[in-house]
């Protein structure tokens, strides 16, 4: 998955560090990244790349290290007209290499957006400033601390016999087969959020639902949780039209392998055609 980044060692610590010339430099505009051209494919740019353009490093924002590198979040600047400098998708990173770039790429992303907007204290109002000891905004009116956005989720096989659940989502760009994912609810707990979604948005009951793996998934702030489940009963599939275009239950043979197994969902997929699930 994509943060299965060994033998590279990802490291969240917060530090307050200055940026040196090989440390990386992570430059977002909404669902945009900055790269920089090298051969067919992209790479990230670092600090000494850029010294010939402009020198970012007073403005940069220390983020985490992989390893002994560290990543920094630079807003304030222009991308270089020349020199192979692009703005990509944040899709990208999807097929990125090497993984652990990809890694730190979309990490990086997600602390962009909550950045972006934690502007002003949701309590008095106030313009908030970064914390001094940890990643964190505080508002130095009323003192309210923010933190980075995480929000819980499911994702869950659902097997029936020797088949399994899958489904396209109705809405939004990826048009692949997945499984059964929602949002963890306030007073829900994992598993009563499983029950809940397969009823919602296939109409069935599940039982034995076991935890499988988490995983960190940037590209939608989450931390997703995955589970295996059983059919409970009935198998007549009652679709949640906007949630789904369409859902099914699928033998292992006809399960479509979406490499690189990147997310807890595929690999999950891949697992079951393979009969480990």
């Amino acid at each position: 998955m994509i943060q299965d980044i060994a033998p590279h060692t990802y490291d969240p610590t917060f530090r307050k560090k200055a940026p040196e010339e090989q440390d990386f430099v992570l430059h977002y505009e909404y669902n945009k990244v900055m790269l920089l051209r090298q051969g067919e494919g992209y790479v990230i740019p670092t600090f000494r790349d850029l010294l010939d353009e402009e020198d970012v490093r007073p403005g940069a924002r220390y983020l985490f290290c992989i390893d002994d590198r560290a990543y920094y979040l630079v807003t304030d600047m222009k991308v270089p007209e020349f020199g192979g400098y692009v703005m990509e998708g944040l899709p990208v990173f999807r097929t990125f290499e090497p993984l652990y770039q990809a890694f730190a790429g979309i990490t990086g992303s997600q602390l962009y957006r909550w950045l972006q907007s934690r502007k002003y204290c949701g309590g008095c109002g106030q313009k908030i400033a970064p914390s001094e000891k940890e990643r964190a905004m505080v508002c130095p009116e009323c003192g309210q601390t923010e933190y980075p956005k995480i929000s819980p989720a499911i994702i869950v096989a659902i097997k029936n016999k020797d088949k399994l659940l899958m489904s396209r989502y109705a809405r939004g760009t990826y048009r692949n087969y997945a499984l059964i994912a929602g949002f963890v609810e306030i007073g829900e707990t994992f598993e009563d959020c499983v029950r809940r979604e397969v009823m919602e948005e296939v109409g069935l009951k599940v039982k034995n639902i076991r935890y499988y793996k988490s995983q960190p998934w940037a590209f939608s702030d989450t931390e997703m949780i995955g589970f295996t489940a059983e059919l409970d009963g009935d198998d007549t599939i009652r679709l949640e039209e906007d949630e789904l275009s369409e859902a099914g239950w699928f033998t292992r043979d006809e399960i479509v392998e979406y490499g690189p197994y990147i997310s807890v969902g595929h690999e999950m997929m891949k697992a079951f055609k393979d009969g480990k699930i």
